[in-house]
């Protein structure tokens, strides 16, 4: 099984493998899963103090704010931007 890392802005990387959802956060059951995880102790800010401009939702649970746009994030998870660590371990 091939891992792929997915670049969410600003150097910050998950694993696409284990991405649920990319969504925007501006819905109420949205803002209500970033404080649910934020009390939890489940949320990664990785906006940098930028807008949060998509929550990326994983199968551990954990939610990851991102300054960068959904769309773009999905694109990178269908296969342009990834980076794919077997391939970096030939080099």
């Amino acid at each position: 099984m091939d891992i792929k890392l997915i670049n969410i802005g600003f150097g910050n990387i998950v694993s696409a493998n284990r991405i649920i959802a990319i969504v925007r956060p501006e819905s109420a059951p949205i803002k209500r899963i970033i404080q649910e995880a934020r009390d939890a102790g489940r949320l990664i800010d990785a906006t940098y103090g930028r807008r949060t401009r998509a929550v990326v939702i994983t199968d551990s649970d954990h939610v990851t704010l991102s300054a960068v746009q959904p769309e773009t994030i999905a694109h990178r998870v269908a296969g342009n931007d990834e980076v794919d660590l077997k391939k970096d371990e030939e080099k």
